[in-house]
């Protein structure tokens, strides 16, 4: 009973943390990077390159939905049900949040407090806005990945390209997506202020989830039990463009002799691989540490 009770409250807290970690998501975009059009990349700098490219016939809040749950499709049948059940809550969540948070921005609401666009420092609010709009943007989605969720949107792109394009790893094919969202917002608004702006809150963000979800160290260390070791060892491989290493392990209930999947990966690898083992093998055993420092090829250089 007791590990029932713990893993009901496990369950608990992660959906608290999802929850909570969109919501802050949704905030931090619908408060600071809507409102001036910072196009940092992801489901929301498409949304405003499209309303921009409209002249505002389709709003941002609408696209910002649509695209959620046109991306939330696409994992369903491409990357398949466990993908997507990490992803359902954020989708249900973020597009009611950027709409209820969006009311914010009215100079109705809340005596204008929210309304920094039309505030009486629009140079620095910009500014400002740039910075914390990453900053909460950035905690939005540790909050969700520590709570073991996915905030999906554009990163559903990445991991079904990689899944077509074996050579792609998910953090370029994650890099290259936002590259393309910023350069056509580049095309769209003529604005290089703006632009370096959204760059600056994409990399404000990057820095808040380090810091956050990861601590100090980006890498992490996978091992994974299971009787489909080789079709998981040849797809982490060619899919995750990650050396693996093979051991010989027995179980200490059964007796049974096991091969063991150890490799190490980065947290925009994390939900590649668990796709990979999940497509593979349902009932692998899998743990995961966090890893201090790696050095090897790969990796960085160690030090003479």
């Amino acid at each position: 009973m007791e590990f029932f009770k713990k893993d009901k409250k496990t369950i608990l807290k992660n959906i608290l943390l999802t929850v909570a970690g969109t919501l802050v998501l949704a905030f931090g975009t619908a408060v600071f990077i809507i409102p001036f059009g910072l196009v940092s990349g992801g489901v929301s700098g498409v949304s405003i390159v499209i309303n921009k490219a409209t002249r505002g016939t389709l709003s941002v809040e609408l696209l910002v939905a649509v695209f959620t749950w046109i991306l939330f499709f696409v994992g369903l049948f491409v990357l398949g049900k466990d993908f997507a059940a990490k992803t359902l809550l954020s989708s249900f969540v973020y597009p009611l949040g950027i709409s209820l948070f969006g009311r914010l921005t009215e100079p109705s609401a809340l005596g204008g407090f929210f309304s920094l666009a039309s505030g009486g420092y629009p140079q620095i609010a910009v500014m400002l806005s740039a910075l914390f709009g990453g900053l909460l943007v950035g905690t939005g989605c540790a909050l969700t990945f520590l709570g073991g969720g996915s905030t999906g949107g554009m990163d559903i792109v990445a991991f079904v390209l990689c899944r077509y394009f074996k050579r792609l790893k998910s953090s370029e094919a994650i890099f290259l997506l936002d590259t393309a969202v910023v350069l056509a917002g580049v095309l769209i608004t003529k604005d290089a202020v703006l632009t370096l702006l959204g760059v600056i809150t994409a990399f404000v963000g990057a820095l808040a989830v380090d810091k956050i979800f990861l601590g100090a160290s980006s890498a992490f260390s996978a091992h994974i039990v299971s009787e489909r070791y080789e079709a998981i060892n040849r797809a982490v491989i060619e899919r995750l463009g990650r050396t693996t290493t093979l051991t010989d392990v027995v179980g200490g209930y059964t007796g049974r002799a096991r091969k063991q999947v150890a490799v190490s990966f980065t947290r925009s690898e994390y939900s590649v691989l668990m796709g990979i083992v999940a497509s593979l093998d349902k009932k692998a055993f899998v743990t995961i540490h966090r890893v201090h420092e790696i050095g090897g090829e790969g990796w960085k250089k160690l030090a003479d």
